[in-house]
């Protein structure tokens, strides 16, 4: 149920989340399943109607914004965090990315029997997603494990089978509030926000934690037994930098935390043009049993990155740039044009997503228009019916994948960064200020290119394809450094590690040398991997869940 302040501050609570992202809800509604008698307190720094400025992204500075988005493209305040904005894509993350590797030089700080014993809250996590079951390849979905992406492809040291699930796009603040409202075990207090955190000197537990209101005039105290940041990666990790005392015990704050930031490197620089039956290509979405949008996802083999020294890359078809005409296609050039239509482009999509459509070099409004004319009337009545599958049904298209009849798609890779301790995220020295250090490494590029390379070697060995490459071979690097920003998955800065001296967390999540705090925020993996961090995070709240449950029962 909504409290207040004067009602927060007067109990003591079991469990105290800061932050109600997926990570927060999840584990607030998973552990309340479990431990129904115990009283939990989320806290939510944002408000209903919360004002479009706010001190939190006022206060983040992007030193090098080149490949960075802006504070306020990267996060949403209120219930349900950035869900507000997500698009819903489910991923899991590999065997491989839990394996020590070369080109990772020491820095894979987390294990595989990490990954399995996550995997057991797949399929719980992904009732919170309503993204189906917690599968992701074709071999394990009745009906689709013998399919293949396109004619004469074969498995292999490349796979098509391993696939991304899509929620509803499932707005957690939404589709939650009411059970959160409804609880009497759970209590949600809005418009605070965390600042700091209090110690006991015999042991280093948190005592209390303290708050301050959107004016920063006002401050209480919030005494819990537990807590747990699950306020995203930039606001828990800025949080634990602030409060430097949690450390004492040890003598100073874990020397990683605030390092090791990571995101993905994402774009496009090719298309695949396949030799076969175009009708036989799967270019869009498949559909589970359940009705659940599944798409494929071209991936290397564990053996073929550790053979290559290559890092973790997804790979999937895509259309054309939108805003370049030579497309011609009607359909994509009334969407383009409708996403640089102001007013209406924010309204059909976020700004980070919006870019998809419009960035590119454009040849002007009329050689779109052309394009229009000369596909009337599909080019009308396409947009129409993806609009309504897109934005008028419960379980929403999630994006537009139009034919070939060329056998030719845009290929985009979404691959893994080296954790570098220069990426990082540091405060200023007003003690407020987050400085965010964010830049691609050659070797995050480099990785791209070579990953291409086998994909073409693979594709022409299977006499299946091709790629065909959008620049020459010199202009690779500065076009992927161009092209490619992230800042939306924020991986790294407070992350798991067997020891204090290599990471901020262990494999329970409990911050080192502080015996009642945990942080359950993307931040805590030590690699990003093919995959967005979204889903993976609900499942190590599940997890969190039960073991915080466990433990209060001993």
């Amino acid at each position: 149920m909504k409290v207040d302040v004067e009602k927060a501050r007067q109990d003591t609570y079991d469990l105290c989340i800061v932050g109600t992202g997926p990570a927060g809800i999840i584990l607030a509604l998973e552990y309340q399943k479990l431990q129904p008698h115990h009283r939990v307190l989320l806290i939510e720094y944002g408000v209903d109607g919360t004002p479009p400025r706010n001190p939190l992204d006022d206060s983040i500075n992007i030193v090098e914004p080149r490949n960075h988005h802006l504070p306020y493209e990267c996060t949403n305040k209120g219930l349900g965090g950035s869900s507000a904005s997500w698009g819903g894509r489910c991923v899991m993350y590999d065997e491989i990315d839990f394996k020590p590797r070369k080109i990772l030089d020491g820095q894979c700080t987390w294990n595989s029997p990490l990954l399995h014993e996550a995997r057991r809250y797949a399929d719980r996590a992904a009732e919170y997603f309503h993204c189906g079951e917690g599968k992701f390849n074709l071999a394990e979905i009745p009906g689709l494990a013998s399919s293949r992406i396109a004619e004469h492809f074969q498995n292999g040291d490349v796979t098509d089978s391993v696939i991304e699930r899509w929620s509803l796009p499932t707005r957690f603040g939404k589709s939650y509030r009411s059970q959160i409202e409804a609880s009497p075990a759970i209590h949600l207090l809005t418009g605070w926000e965390a600042s700091t955190l209090g110690t006991r000197p015999e042991d280093g537990a948190v005592s209390e934690v303290g708050i301050r209101d959107l004016a920063r005039t006002r401050r209480e105290k919030i005494i819990a037994r537990k807590i747990v940041l699950a306020a995203g990666a930039q606001e828990s990790t800025r949080l634990l930098l602030k409060n430097r005392q949690l450390f004492k015990n040890q003598g100073s704050p874990p020397p990683a935390l605030g390092k090791y930031y990571q995101g993905h490197i994402s774009g496009k620089i090719a298309s695949v043009r396949f030799h076969g039956d175009p009708k036989k290509t799967e270019y869009g979405f498949l559909r589970s049993p359940d009705g659940v949008y599944l798409r494929r996802r071209l991936q290397l083999s564990t053996q073929a990155l550790l053979e290559n020294n290559l890092l973790n890359t997804a790979l999937w078809l895509d259309n054309p740039l939108y805003s370049d005409p030579a497309h011609r296609n009607g359909a994509m050039s009334f969407m383009y044009l409708a996403m640089i239509t102001p007013g209406l482009g924010k309204r059909l999509a976020p700004p980070a997503i919006a870019q998809a459509f419009t960035k590119g070099k454009s040849s002007g409004i009329s050689p779109h228009i052309k394009n229009i004319l000369k596909d009337l009337p599909g080019s009308l009545t396409m947009p129409a019916a993806i609009f309504y599958s897109r934005y008028c049904m419960k379980r929403k298209l999630p994006g537009v994948f139009l034919y070939s009849q060329r056998n030719v798609y845009a290929l985009h890779f979404h691959a893994e960064q080296v954790p570098v301790p220069e990426n990082r995220m540091e405060l200023a020295e007003d003690g407020e200020t987050l400085n965010i250090h964010y830049k691609y490494t050659g070797q995050d590029i480099d990785s791209v290119i070579r990953t291409h390379e086998f994909l073409d070697r693979w594709l022409r060995q299977c006499k299946c394809g091709a790629l065909e490459y959008w620049f020459p071979k010199n202009e690779l690097p500065a076009a992927i450094q161009s092209i490619s920003k992230d800042g939306l998955h924020q991986v790294g800065t407070t992350r798991i590690s067997a020891t204090a001296d290599e990471g901020v967390v262990d494999d329970d999540l409990k911050v080192w040398g502080v015996p009642n705090l945990h942080v359950c925020s993307s931040s805590v993996f030590p690699t990003s991997g093919q995959a967005n961090p979204t889903f993976l995070l609900g499942a190590f709240a599940v997890r969190l869940a039960h073991h915080l449950s466990a433990q209060s029962r001993r």
